[in-house]
């Protein structure tokens, strides 16, 4: 029992040593993570899982190296001479040496341990073994993908400089980490082309190419966006988003009740605040290095984390955050907590640790958002056809309203020629009254002139014996009686003319305005009866 004891003793002491060399080679090899992953790969012989770190381009190992030393300023609790404590090296040597028994037998053990930390130096090992990316195809497809062009690259190059701007590896122009930055978001845009870009993911590659090459990287957000459901995340879409969205909220209200009350009557919406948590797993909102604490909990256990994570800061900031209105509380999330959590980061994993959720709560929340969600699509389907269908009638009653003025315009000029015609009408019955004035007056004068020539041919024939009337006198009168009763005919027949003249001229208005005529003129003729 003793020498069985004296030999663990010494393979923890050889472990040991060969961290210690490697942490050595970390502070004088350019390469360092890759002479790392070549110490480590000797106290993981015997595992199925091999280290394929070797092969990768220049630029991936001097991205690497300089991403090393960046990340020792950013680790929990180590400084950059590796003073981790010796149990936690020999600890996690162990665990990597005997990684498949680890991750198979002794997961709740696991995941204690990735809780407390992993050393800085381990993380590029440990996360692509967390997530099996160690062995990933992808590696060896990223240098393919590299050759080739992205129709994302011109969104990729204009948001470059907008990622990490004030970190020392990202903020030089065309540099190193922009240029290794825009390689990955390449590859995964060809990669997964549903998917293509979106501007939070390059915030998660940034805090990857700072722990370990491109290759490696590359591979780890490959399984992060298929195993993860980080893909879905980030999907045109934004399905799984508004999911996570509503699943926040909802537990906001059975949480903090209070706060998800003040938050409503703000109009403060989950999304205001809480998007940018899943969309880039804490890095734009947590100091960099408790960033590195959550990805190592969120590689181990996924995204339920991330929902504990927010729950704890809201819940560790709840007092604050009911005093401010809605623009105090965006300011609140953007400056006073990560200036809170860079002194104090354990104090929040040590609340979100504490946060309970239940599977099934988050399944029966997932339903009703599923329900929820078709019942609006549902909406929108109807909605859209109702747009579709008021479209139509929008154009019809366009066409209805074209046509109705044409009309308008077609009746007012009716209406005008109605008018003038009216008008002739009126000087023409005006014309007519009077010539019937006047023929009146003529057959009055030519029943008078008949009246005489009777009385004369009365007088003529009573006076017929006598023989002495002068011939010439009773010709000269009867002479001018006959020229005056011609000259009445003749005017009584122009009369005649005159008034079918007017007659046919008012069936002609008539016709042109439609008007019917109510009566039948010059019938006052029909009795005239002229002598002969």
């Amino acid at each position: 029992m003793a020498t069985s004891t004296r030999d663990q003793d010494t393979d923890d002491l050889a472990i040991l040593q060969k961290i210690e060399e490697a942490n050595r080679l970390l502070e004088q090899d350019r390469k360092s993570v890759k002479s790392l992953v070549s110490i480590s790969s000797l106290t993981v012989s015997g595992s199925s899982h091999k280290s394929s770190n070797s092969g990768h381009s220049r630029k991936g190992s001097d991205s690497s190296s300089i991403s090393s030393r960046i990340s020792n300023q950013w680790s929990l609790n180590e400084d950059v001479t590796g003073s981790v404590p010796e149990d936690s090296w020999v600890l996690w040597g162990q665990i990597i040496a005997d990684w498949d028994n680890y991750a198979k037998k002794k997961s709740n053990s696991l995941k204690e341990v990735v809780r407390k930390g992993v050393p800085h130096h381990l993380r590029p090992i440990v996360w692509q073994l967390l997530c099996g990316a160690n062995n990933s195809e992808s590696k060896e497809m990223y240098a393919e993908y590299l050759k080739k062009s992205s129709p994302c690259e011109k969104g990729i190059r204009r948001d470059i400089a907008r990622t990490y701007p004030e970190h020392d590896f990202f903020k030089e122009k065309d540099g190193l980490g922009q240029e290794s930055l825009f390689n990955v978001m390449k590859a995964y845009s060809l990669q997964d082309r549903e998917v293509g870009y979106c501007q939070g993911s390059a915030f998660i590659v940034g805090l990857l190419l700072m722990q370990m090459p491109e290759e490696d990287a590359f591979a780890v957000l490959v399984q992060l966006m298929q195993e993860y459901r980080l893909r879905e995340l980030f999907k045109p879409n934004m399905m799984e988003l508004g999911l996570c969205m509503f699943q926040l909220e909802c537990l906001v209200q059975d949480l903090l009740p209070e706060l998800s009350m003040h938050f409503q009557s703000q109009g403060f919406h989950t999304s205001m605040y809480a998007s940018s948590w899943f969309l880039t797993l804490y890095t734009t909102t947590l100091p960099q290095s408790l960033a590195c604490r959550v990805m190592d909990v969120y590689i181990s256990e996924g995204l339920e984390v991330i929902f504990k994570i927010g729950l704890a800061i809201l819940q560790d900031n709840e007092e604050e955050l009911m005093g401010l209105d809605m623009e105090g509380m965006i300011r609140y999330f953007q400056n006073e907590i990560p200036a809170k959590y860079e002194t104090e980061p354990e104090h929040l994993l040590n609340v979100a640790f504490q946060v309970k959720m239940h599977q099934k709560k988050m399944k029966k929340l997932e339903k009703e958002y599923t329900a929820l969600k078709t019942k609006q699509n549902e909406e929108q389907v109807e909605l859209r056809r109702l747009r579709s269908e008021n479209r139509l009638l929008r154009q019809r009653i366009d066409n209805l309203e074209k046509e109705t003025g044409t009309l308008a315009d077609r009746l007012i000029d009716s209406q005008v020629r109605q008018a003038q015609a009216a008008e002739e009408m009126f000087i023409v019955k005006r014309e007519l009254s009077g010539v019937k004035q006047r023929n009146s007056s003529f057959n009055q004068q030519l029943e008078e002139a008949q009246d005489v020539i009777i009385k004369l041919q009365d007088k003529t024939n009573r006076n017929s014996v006598i023989s002495d009337m002068d011939t010439t006198m009773k010709g000269s009168t009867f002479k001018h009686l006959q020229e005056e009763l011609n000259s009445m005919r003749d005017k009584v027949t122009e009369q005649k003319c005159n008034m079918q003249d007017l007659h046919d001229k008012i069936k002609e208005l008539e016709t042109v305005s439609n008007i019917p005529s109510a009566c039948q003129p010059f019938c006052f003729l029909s009795g005239v009866q002229l002598w002969d």
